[in-house]
């Protein structure tokens, strides 16, 4: 018999856990550190995130550079930027970390939840007859609808594995097909449409262009057309058809936009799902357009590596199916 190999040095994290390596000398917790600092982009933020001290946070991807024998950021008065090494860091990390907590949910029998992030406006109105049916032929599934600040938060969360699924908005194609920059490991992720959203024109009784049936892009722009942020999804299929002049209001919020709108600040350009009360009520009037609307879908968009997974399995097969049915 060979000599005995010597035992893995036992490490404990600031709980005084036992910290399993998942590559030599490499802790799990400095991958996640690793992943704090990528998604909030400064050692400060992940050190709020991860309540730590920055000196901690630091600490740790130094140590976990050593390590790995390359350097993982480019530090800059900014914050954080990856290197080359640190992206290919990151097409495994969450893998890694993933694979861990399949196996420790494997082995202890507890289900996790699903987290399903979507903007404001659309777990408002389309997340819960989705969450509903979801709930009704699936009950044993846990999913937790996670709010985000803006679709490109969305994404690098996914991205980063701290969300398993996310539903935004897109025009047919790739990623970002609407006009928004898809985040720099998009590679990582697959997507499905799962059914359109109608965009309407509208505009307050009594408007000058209520019930002309020849409007044309010229038409428009001689109105005040309320628009979101400019990487507001409707804000970007609005430009796709009006180009970027004529007079533009922007508002901080679709709620916003309506509001104005019914007031009779100006034209509106928003998913009919977003107006329909308004429509149904006669506060707004539809518009008709000679210009067909650009074509707005509502996207499921997860990690292709996690598609396996047999609760997001469920989540993506039940998710299709469903708008197969209303489709």
């Amino acid at each position: 018999m060979g000599p005995a190999s010597a035992a893995e040095p036992v490490r404990l994290d600031r709980n005084n856990r036992r910290a399993r390596s998942v590559l030599p000398n490499v802790e799990i917790r400095q991958l996640r550190t690793f992943l704090a600092v990528v998604r909030e982009r400064t050692v400060t933020d992940a050190a709020n995130a991860l309540d730590l001290a920055p000196s901690s946070v630091s600490q740790q991807i130094r140590v976990l550079e050593a390590s790995l024998g390359v350097s993982l950021f480019a530090r800059s008065p900014g914050g954080m930027t990856l290197t080359d090494a640190g992206r290919r860091l990151l097409g495994h990390a969450p893998r890694l970390l993933d694979d861990l907590d399949r196996i420790r949910r494997d082995v202890s029998g507890v289900r996790e939840r699903l987290r399903f992030g979507a903007l404001e406006t659309l777990l408002a109105t389309q997340v819960p007859a989705l969450l509903a049916r979801m709930s009704s032929e699936h009950p044993e599934l846990r999913i937790e609808p996670a709010k985000g600040a803006s679709r490109a938060d969305l994404l690098d969360d996914l991205v980063a594995g701290d969300l398993d699924a996310v539903l935004v908005l897109d025009a047919p194609g790739e990623l970002g097909a609407l006009g928004f920059d898809p985040p720099p490991d998009a590679d990582v992720l697959a997507y499905v449409d799962l059914e359109p959203c109608p965009v309407v024109l509208a505009a307050r009784p009594g408007h000058p262009l209520v019930g002309r049936t020849d409007l044309t892009v010229r038409d428009v722009r001689d109105h005040p057309l309320i628009l979101g942020p400019k990487l507001c999804s409707f804000h970007l299929a609005a430009d796709r058809i009006f180009g970027p002049g004529g007079a533009r209001i922007e508002v901080p919020s679709i709620f916003v936009a309506t509001s104005w709108a019914v007031q009779g600040v100006g034209l509106v350009f928003l998913p009919e799902f977003a107006i329909a009360e308004q429509l149904r009520a006669g506060s707004l009037v539809r518009l008709d357009l000679v210009v067909e609307p650009a074509e707005v879908w509502l996207r499921l968009v997860w990690r292709r590596d996690r598609e396996q997974e047999p609760d997001l399995r469920t989540l993506l097969y039940g998710a299709t199916r469903i708008s197969s049915a209303v489709l």
